[in-house]
């Protein structure tokens, strides 16, 4: 019995022994990181993703600060684009603010006028070993002003038209082609209407003020003069145009027949439209890149098609608009902070990060190189309709009509004309109801414009 208690004793010291042990390794190993912590320099990065994406994010940076010791990058959630934004103007000076942050399409005109930012064109031009070539053109137009890339397109998401190919199949319709035209998704919306019976809406478009100014956009027009804003400030709107008449009348006569169906807008009108989709009681809608994922998961055993925005008749696309979000550089830091900050944004921009990103989140792979990865070519094998965003994007050459709209206010614009859209997809006068969203928006960049004290 004694002998029992000497060994049980003697094991119980030698447990103790490795645990301490252990433990001074531990301690020791977390003393050393920290030492090691302090010797980097501390690159606080912004940022507005849940979900997939925030965890796919939170890799790379721990990826990125693995790679290297001379910066640890700080990642920290901050709210919606428009509260970070605010978050973002608030702070500038002060040692709260952020070294790089992302920041969303509706804010670059005024970011670039805040004065508050370091223009990557700057990291671009001293910086030999980065490529700027392989980050699509389109992308990086829209973050751009007068040939100058203000912040780098990170999470880019564009325009396409959804059909449920398994309802084509089912009632024996012809799918629309690649590239459709307005006519070639009538055809198809009204032979599924009344092929079902009535039973399957043909189509619908959402009453969203984005998707009207990429309707505009496609047809080489702008939605504000000074062309968008590219060559100056704008002073009007120009929502009434050879594009957005065409596009209306589109959509108001086909509403009028029953083959599309209107829901509205908002954030229910988004869900009613795509639970419809998914249910197999709508055919097509035009909606963001960003929900193939979404909509792949929701159809389990149906088959999802994809093409390109739709272009008006005896028209060629012009091309559409992206979607999304950029990193950009805040010129409160030091030199060498933010060299850091440039850095993980080159880190970001890899084509086999790119690549790694697009199939985490379903945003679009702005490295060209991407699609030679692996990675791409696997996902594009295994969901062709994935690379149908990704082609349309590539395919498209950037122009001022095609570069996103370079005006304060992107979120008024956006809610006048979503009132535009709603009169005329109840059948009001489409010149009356545009031409009072051009007044509204007048007003709108009259006010702004002199508040800023720009010429107008």
């Amino acid at each position: 019995m004694i002998k029992r208690e000497k060994v049980f004793y003697q094991i119980i010291m030698l447990v103790a022994t490795i645990l301490l042990c252990l433990s001074t390794a531990v301690i020791n190993h977390r003393q050393s990181f920290a030492a090691s912590d302090q010797k980097r320099t501390k690159i606080v990065f912004w940022h507005e993703m849940t979900g997939p994406a925030q965890a796919q994010l939170n890799t790379f940076v721990q990826q990125f600060n693995q790679s290297q010791k001379q910066y640890q990058v700080v990642p920290q959630f901050e709210g919606s684009y428009e509260e970070a934004v605010q978050k973002i103007l608030n702070t500038h000076g002060s040692s709260a603010s952020p070294a790089v942050f992302q920041s969303a399409d509706i804010s670059v005109s005024q970011l670039y006028h805040s004065g508050y930012i370091t223009k990557v064109q700057k990291f671009v031009d001293q910086d030999q070993s980065f490529d700027i070539s392989k980050i699509s053109s389109v992308a990086r137009a829209l973050y751009s002003q007068k040939g100058e890339l203000l912040g780098m397109p990170f999470n880019t998401s564009q325009p396409v038209l959804y059909y449920n190919a398994s309802l084509l199949k089912k009632y024996h319709i012809t799918p629309p082609p690649l590239d459709p035209s307005y006519s070639d998704i009538t055809r198809v919306a009204t032979q599924l209407y009344e092929r079902s019976h009535k039973k399957v809406k043909g189509m619908s478009m959402e009453v969203y003020g984005w998707l009207f100014d990429q309707l505009i956009a496609n047809s080489d027009n702008y939605s504000v003069n000074k062309q968008n804003g590219r060559l100056s400030t704008p002073t009007q709107a120009s929502f009434i145009n050879s594009g957005s008449l065409k596009a209306m009348k589109w959509v108001q006569k086909n509403v009028k027949k029953g083959d599309f169906i209107n829901y509205g807008s908002g954030g229910n009108a988004s869900a009613n439209e795509i639970a419809a989709f998914l249910s197999g009681k709508l055919g097509i809608f035009m909606e963001s890149s960003a929900e193939i994922g979404q909509l792949t998961l929701g159809m389990k055993k149906q088959e999802l098609g994809v093409t390109y925005y739709p272009h008006a008749d005896g028209q060629k696309a012009n091309g559409v608009a992206i979607g999304g979000a950029a990193l950009w550089i805040g010129n409160d830091k030091s030199q060498k902070v933010q060299q850091g900050a440039w850095d993980f944004i080159k880190y970001l921009e890899t084509a086999k990060n790119q690549a790694v990103w697009q199939k985490a989140t379903g945003y679009l792979a702005l490295n060209k190189d991407s699609r030679k990865t692996s990675i791409l070519k696997s996902l594009y094998k295994k969901n062709p309709a994935l690379k149908v965003p990704s082609n349309q994007l590539l395919k498209t050459t950037a122009n001022n009509a095609n570069s996103g709209i370079f005006i304060e206010g992107i979120v008024q614009e956006r809610i006048i004309l979503n009132t535009a859209l709603d009169q005329i997809y109840s059948n009001g006068n489409i010149d009356k109801s545009l031409k009072q969203a051009e007044q509204a928006m007048n007003s709108y960049i009259k006010n702004n414009n002199r508040a800023n004290g720009w010429k107008y």
